[in-house]
């Protein structure tokens, strides 16, 4: 199977970039316009932009390695690009994640508390930034004409992780690897248990159970998708190359961006609604049944895919 990484981040590094932009400016426009809806809208942006940061920062990677021997491409140029992305993908992730708790919030009276729409704010406002300042350094990778080479630029860079630097960091201990990866299964754990057990109930398992108790363990399962997110994004710092070439890494991330969006098909639809008045010895309505089973099916792949990790290690072509 051939993966060309660097048209693939070209064509994905434009969510990031226009995402955060897109969802600052109605996140902002929600309070003038004093609507909930608006603010909804600009919430699921946060959250769909923060998930399609993650093959966008992983393709980086695959680019690099295709671009970084071609004439006229600095390797200098590609690292600073390299470490303003690390920066910038921890501000994008963390406001995706405040954003779901938000959207998770606001699906339950009384409206989200305003710690976490401020926390959105000072968030959303630095991601815009770094996000801006990730897609500057990586135009001047190809475009010299408008390379920047004032001293801000310089001053911004001394403050932006060193990606080879990070990169050893992670690798250093093999007790700090090991405490990533007890952290990871951890967190799978964590996010298949809760999301498990709703899915389960809403298909006919467990019936004499209402449905909606069962959604008050989402926050558990947010938790643990966070976990797994950070750990994992550590995890793929430290071996970037043997990720990127794995194709059940490759696919176990595609299924985990299908899941992540059932799990936002499910509270942004009727179905949310639908299942919350369920009772005991109820059924859920089928459109409810059809997105649960494919939360099943999806989350049981990754947990499979993780399994071929190493063994399917280079098994897409350089």
């Amino acid at each position: 199977m051939h993966v060309d990484f660097t048209h693939l981040h070209l064509l994905l590094n434009h969510f990031p970039i226009l995402g955060t932009l897109i969802g600052l400016v109605l996140f902002l426009t929600s309070f003038f316009a004093n609507t909930q809806d608006l603010r909804r809208s600009s919430l699921v942006i946060f959250v769909v932009t923060a998930l399609l940061t993650i093959p966008t920062f992983m393709t980086g990677i695959g680019a690099q390695v295709k671009m970084v021997d071609q004439p006229g491409i600095s390797l200098a140029l590609i690292q600073r690009h390299e470490g303003a992305a690390e920066l910038a993908i921890w501000f994008v992730e963390i406001t995706g994640a405040l954003a779901l708790i938000g959207l998770w919030q606001s699906s339950r009276p009384p409206r989200p508390p305003r710690w976490n729409v401020l926390a959105i704010l000072i968030f959303s406002l630095v991601g815009v930034a770094l996000m801006a300042r990730t897609g500057n350094t990586g135009g001047d990778i190809r475009h010299g004409e408008i390379r920047s080479t004032s001293g801000i630029s310089e001053r911004i860079a001394s403050i932006e992780p060193s990606p080879g630097k990070f990169t050893s960091l992670m690798t250093s201990s093999k007790w700090w690897w090991a405490f990533m990866m007890d952290m990871h299964f951890f967190g799978l754990v964590l996010l298949i248990g809760t999301m498990g057990i709703l899915n389960m109930r809403v298909l006919g398992f467990a019936k004499q159970l209402p449905i909606a108790p069962l959604n008050k363990l989402i926050p558990w399962g947010i938790a643990g998708f966070g976990i797994n997110l950070v750990s994992g994004v550590l995890a793929f710092i430290g071996m970037p190359l043997f990720y990127t070439y794995d194709i059940a890494f490759v696919l176990k991330m595609v299924a985990i961006l299908i899941a992540a969006g059932t799990l936002a098909l499910y509270y942004l639809t009727a179905a949310f609604r639908d299942c919350e008045a369920i009772g005991p010895g109820q059924d859920a309505p089928m459109k409810a049944k059809f997105i649960a089973a494919t939360s099943l099916i999806l989350w049981f792949a990754v947990i499979i895919l993780g399994r071929y990790i190493q063994p399917l290690q280079d098994s897409i072509p350089h």
